[in-house]
């Protein structure tokens, strides 16, 4: 029980402490990791399980949705991809299709490493790398 509260503590210390891009990146890193729990929950035929994992990671792409800045075009990009995510996870669930869930999973899977890639990028530059 203790370890399980300071392993609490310790997560929610990293995130009051972590920057917007940081905070990005924990909310891509939690949506795959209820899909991978959704999609391991259909194969094993616990649909509850694995319908309310899906529900957890459908409230993240919203979440990323409403943070996106239209005023660029990149956002318009990324809201399709979102928008494609959504429709999968949605089908995924409906018909129990654990290939729309994997479809879902792979987008999300690049959209995560293309933000990971773009901090690191970031962070080079700031540190006067190139």
């Amino acid at each position: 029980m203790a370890n399980a509260q300071t392993a609490n503590a310790y997560k929610n210390q990293a995130i009051m402490t972590a920057s917007p891009e940081q905070l990005t990146l924990l909310l891509y890193n939690g949506a795959l990791r209820f899909l991978s729990e959704s999609i391991a929950a259909m194969e094993q035929g616990d649909l509850e399980k694995s319908h309310n994992a899906n529900l957890r990671v459908q409230d993240i792409v919203r979440e990323f949705v409403c943070t996106l800045d239209m005023r660029y075009e990149i956002a318009k990009t990324w809201a399709q991809l979102y928008e494609y995510v959504e429709y999968c996870l949605i089908q995924g669930n409906i018909k129990k299709d654990v290939q729309q869930l994997r479809n879902a999973k792979m987008v999300l899977q690049e959209l995560r490493d293309a933000w990971e890639g773009a901090m690191k990028r970031v962070r080079l530059a700031q540190a006067g790398g190139k």
